[in-house]
């Protein structure tokens, strides 16, 4: 009788990567870079996302090259390809700061800008499960947000008379005005002498808000209905997502314009005893 002993199984050695890998891992981070592009619209991405997913070895890779160029990966998937946001010291970030500085020489504007980006996403996703979900898209009009601004800008008022704090600042301390003021005292459309729409008046501010956001493959236009509409992407809502949990997100909360609530949505319908901007489209109603 012959008897046979079980040799133990060689561990299988993964192949070591190649240059040609480094090369796919680069180039599938340069597609992440590419906010507007999706893998559905570009055969070689789409094959890049596929075996990010389905090889281990060859996702470690892409995330360390990720890493190495400041970059921080959010998501890997078919429908928001290689979502990526920029670290703070990396080349790739594009700062609030810097953007308002471009959108506005007034100190003041700026803030407005950072203001206006805050209302977006707010209105965008209203809720944390619309957040949480990751087929929800949400939908913002350029008038909506401006309506949704002033309407808390008098909550905010409301509450300042009621603290007996509703006082103006000194003129020689502009940077003192509570933002609500400032932005409720700002024209909301504003025109010059060829009828354009002024730059720095509210409704302005948001376009070019908006404007910024599908530039960065954050919104897509749907219509020119109430000022502009427009839906988010996969992308921005992981944005959002990322900027939730963050100190910065925490700190503009604390302003009082978007109330953080338990899940149940956090805008009212408009009342319609104020003047708002025509057409606001104020998409939600608390249920």
């Amino acid at each position: 009788m012959t008897i046979t002993t079980d040799e133990p199984a060689e561990p299988q050695v993964a192949a070591p990567l190649t240059p040609a890998d480094v090369a796919d891992a680069s180039r599938l981070v340069s597609f992440g870079l590419q906010a507007k592009l999706l893998p559905a619209r570009d055969a070689e991405y789409g094959e890049l996302i596929r075996r990010y997913r389905e090889d281990p070895p060859f996702a470690r890779l892409a995330d360390a090259v990720a890493t190495g160029m400041g970059l921080v990966v959010l998501e890997v998937s078919p429908r928001a390809g290689m979502a990526v946001a920029a670290a703070e010291d990396s080349v790739f970030a594009v700062r609030m700061g810097d953007y308002s500085r471009r959108a506005a020489s007034e100190s003041t504007d700026r803030f407005l800008h950072g203001l206006a980006h805050l209302a977006v996403a707010a209105l965008a996703f209203p809720r944390p499960e619309d957040l949480a979900d990751d087929g929800y898209l949400g939908r913002v009009t350029v008038n909506g947000v401006d309506a949704f601004v002033r309407q808390a800008c008098r909550r905010l008022e409301e509450r300042a008379e009621a603290d007996g704090t509703n006082t103006d600042p000194a003129s020689d301390a502009p940077g003192l005005e509570a933002a609500w003021r400032v932005w409720s005292r700002r024209s909301a459309t504003g025109a010059t002498k060829d009828a354009r729409r002024l730059s720095g008046s509210t409704i302005g501010i948001v376009s070019k808000a908006v404007v910024f956001l599908v530039d960065s493959g954050f919104l897509q236009k749907t219509s020119d209905d109430s000022g502009g509409t427009f839906r988010t992407t996969a992308r921005y809502q992981l944005q959002v997502r990322d900027l939730a949990g963050s100190a910065a997100m925490a700190e503009l909360l604390d302003l009082g314009v978007v109330a953080v609530s338990d899940g149940t949505a956090t805008l009212l319908p408009p009342d319609h005893t104020d003047e708002l901007v025509a057409d606001a489209g104020l998409p939600f109603h608390q249920l």
